[in-house]
């Protein structure tokens, strides 16, 4: 790995940036739980038999709100996710290419540029209004400008040549391409731009059951183990190594099919 920048993470996501982000742009969603609980309070001073089923509604509510909220602090706040481990492990020459694609909200160009200042970065966005239809990315884009020059791509088609990028990321973001079919078209092309001996970074949460304890239905946004590995399978990518970066997230190291070290 080439030598990078010691400006810290600190400087890069501010504190409790992460918590912050998800309230925002999750807002709806904890307002009308905070209208419903405004209403069980005016319901519980009205005589009815019905008071101690709203007692247990209220009490699922504030569990399941405040449970979310407290792993999404550690998540996104209090782990080291955000300090890309996994690409600090990978070897790039100085003037290699990197391709960050995210789905309309960027999170790591800014330290991708730290880590690699020398190197090629070209970023890349897929979100397209019309098939993603995730609220809370258009509330983000909002809020956060795009990373200078970045690119608007389609997920099945990318406008580069073969064998272009020696890293590409994708950083909690292919999950948003909610179809089997595109999302194995896009992983196809991201293995064609793919330099033969270079690889490709996926970390997604994951629907399985430290998801589902923390976000409840919400994890059912995410996809299972398995579905990625069938995923990677159909594009022609192999998994070299699979990081746990906390108990909800999980980053895959991907390379083409016939790569060796």
């Amino acid at each position: 790995m080439e030598e990078g920048s010691d400006r810290s993470m600190e400087s890069v996501r501010g504190r409790f940036q992460g918590i912050r982000n998800i309230i925002l742009f999750n807002y709806p969603y904890y307002g009308f739980v905070l209208l419903i609980l405004i209403l069980i309070i005016v319901a519980r001073g009205v005589e009815t038999n019905f008071v101690p089923y709203f007692d247990i509604l209220a009490g699922v509510l504030i569990v399941l709100t405040v449970t979310s909220l407290l792993t999404s602090y550690y998540i996104y706040d209090v782990s080291p996710l955000y300090e890309l481990t996994a690409i600090r492990n990978i070897t790039l020459s100085p003037n290699g290419n990197i391709m960050n694609v995210h789905a309309g909200y960027d999170k790591t160009s800014e330290t991708l540029q730290l880590i690699y200042p020398s190197a090629q970065l070209t970023v890349l966005d897929f979100y397209d209004p019309q098939v993603h239809t995730e609220r809370s990315i258009r509330r983000a884009r909002k809020k956060y400008p795009p990373y200078p020059n970045t690119i608007r791509v389609n997920t099945t088609s990318l406008p580069f040549k073969d064998n272009q990028a020696n890293l590409i990321l994708v950083f909690l973001a292919a999950h948003e391409i909610r179809q089997q079919n595109e999302r194995v078209r896009f992983f196809s092309e991201l293995s064609r731009v793919l330099a033969s001996d270079g690889c490709i970074i996926v970390t997604e949460h994951l629907r399985d059951l430290p998801n589902f304890l923390a976000y409840s239905i919400g994890s059912f946004h995410f996809f299972s183990h398995s579905s990625w590995l069938h995923t990677f399978e159909d594009a022609g990518l192999n998994i070299e190594e699979q990081i746990k970066n906390t108990p909800f997230i999980r980053t895959f190291i991907l390379r083409k099919n016939g790569y060796t070290a």
